[in-house]
Formats: structure tokens, sequence, C-alpha cells
């Protein structure tokens, strides 16, 4: 199991034994700021070396049934977490160090997160400041069905802010521990989280679940009661300061795929042309395009 200080050291020793391997298929990017509504959202172009190559993720097949999280390659393999949960790295990573906290029975996506699942994303988070992000659903940018959530180093990009939409949230005023992001026009919720180096991982895990299924019932995801299933996609993001939730209709805005660090403020394009498309439109209107108006 993860001993604590070792998280790091490990994903890079497997960072190395996957690239010697070729198992690490890393895509290659390069990124331009967007401003939009005060915010500088990070724009990632997929460099044309890799669209050539063809290293860019490929297309979601239903008809699919292998599970890659079931039979990984063993470089990919970071460490056991826990009895519950396996950390992997993700095999097209366009952020390095980018990893997976992947159940080891198989969990559906859109089940709803444990406590087990925050306690193995806590002990991962207590070893580096990070984003932790979960897509539920493939309308929610799940390319896999397999539970898994997923966390990235800080800061976002290499300059500028370490999260783009972060300042938005000094102003931010709470009711019942519930708030809302006054730049955001579309259905979200977000909440406090006040994750301590060396805080019991028990008592951080229960915050966060506990907080987790609070913004759930803000957002209208569910009504109240507890279920194993969640009747629509939606995105989690986590840092160790704050949550948000947002409820998701869609995958794409036009031809341009948004999961939940999109709501980060950063985005992934394959192209030219989608940059152009999405700088148009602005990133704000593609965010509003793929979710609920309003409060739902």
């Amino acid at each position: 199991m993860l001993a604590r200080g070792t998280l790091w050291s490990l994903i890079l020793e497997a960072t190395r034994r996957a690239l010697d391997s070729g198992a690490l298929q890393s895509i290659p990017t390069e990124y331009e700021l967007v401003e939009d509504g005060g915010i500088h959202f990070i724009v990632r172009v997929v460099r044309a070396l890799a669209r050539k190559g063809n290293l860019l993720r490929p297309q979601r097949d239903e008809s699919d049934r292998s599970n890659p999280f079931l039979t990984y390659h063993p470089a990919m393999r970071v460490t056991d977490i826990s009895r519950s949960h396996v950390c992997l790295l993700n095999k097209y990573n366009v952020v390095e160090h980018h990893i997976l906290i992947v159940t080891r029975e198989f969990r559906h996506q859109e089940t709803r997160l444990t406590h087990a699942d925050f306690a193995a994303l806590g002990r991962c988070m207590a070893e580096f400041d990070g984003l932790g992000f979960y897509n539920s659903g493939a309308d929610a940018g799940a390319s896999q069905p397999h539970k898994h959530l997923q966390l990235v180093p800080l800061p976002l990009a290499p300059s500028g802010l370490s999260i783009p939409v972060e300042p938005l949230l000094d102003s931010v005023t709470y009711r019942h521990g519930i708030g809302r992001i006054a730049a955001f026009p579309f259905n979200h919720a977000v909440s406090r989280v006040d994750w301590k180096p060396g805080q019991a991982l028990s008592a951080a895990a229960k915050e966060a679940a506990d907080g987790y299924a609070a913004l759930l019932v803000a957002t209208g995801i569910e009504a109240g009661g507890k279920r194993s299933r969640q009747p629509r996609p939606y995105n989690l993001l986590i840092t160790r300061r704050w949550m948000l939730v947002v409820p998701r209709t869609q995958e794409f805005f036009a031809s341009v795929s948004l999961n939940a660090l999109a709501f980060a403020g950063t985005f992934l394009v394959h192209d030219r042309r989608q940059l152009d498309e999405l700088r148009r439109h602005g990133p704000l209107a593609a965010l509003r395009a793929v979710t609920q108006s309003g409060d739902g």
C-alpha cells in the first residue's frame, strides 16, 4: 500500500519505465491564453506531429468491451493505493505526471463516489498539491466506463495562475456551506474544502464525501436520497481548498470535447481551426452550451 511521502518518486519512476517501454503515449501540445469574462483560459493545441503520428486518444467505441484498467500494461502501474484502489499513469497524458485512481474491481463510471473513493483520492492529494476530478458519464467527457478519478499536479500551465478559475472563488458567498460563482452562467455548486497535510485520512474522506453529497443535492443531481447511480452526467473538481460540481447535458461544444478540466479553465483542441472556433464563441459560451442554464 502507498506509504506516506513516496507517491511523487513512484510517479517519476513509473513515468521513466512507461516511456522506455512505449506504454506511455504523451500528447505534445502548445498552449495559448484566451481571455473571457476576466478569466484567462488555458487552451492547449495538439502539435501537428502528434496528429500525424496518431497519438490522439481514439474515439470511444461502445462495441469494444475491453477494459484497459483491468488489463493495464504493467509499466503503467504506479502503486497500490489501498485495498480498493490502484494508481496508474494516464496513457494519453497532456499534463505531465497525470495519474488515475482506479477501482480494483469493476465499478461503473456513473456510480456514486464513496468514502473509499475519497479516501484513495485524499491519500494521493496529501502527497502533492493537485487538482482532482471525476467525469461521471460519457456526456461528461468520460472515455472509459470503469470508475476512475484523476489527479493532475498544479499549476495547470508552466506560467500563469495555478488554476485559471480559482480567483473567482474569492468572491463567492456561501449559504449553508454551498456557494455559486457569479461568472458561471450555468447550473453548478461549490463548497469549501480544508484538507491539511497530516490530517487523519478517514476524517478528510468523510468531510469530502459529505460535501460532495451536499453538492449533488444543490445542483439537482440527487433529490436528497442516496443512489448508487446518477440520473444525469456531471463533472466534479476538487482541490485541497474547494470542490465544484457541474451537471452536464452533452460532451461536445461544436467538435471540441469538454471534460471536468474545462470548468477549471483549461481546454484541449486538436488544431488551430478548433482554437479559432473556441476563441470566436468564447470559452464561457462553450461551457454554457454543454450545461444546464441557470439553476437547472
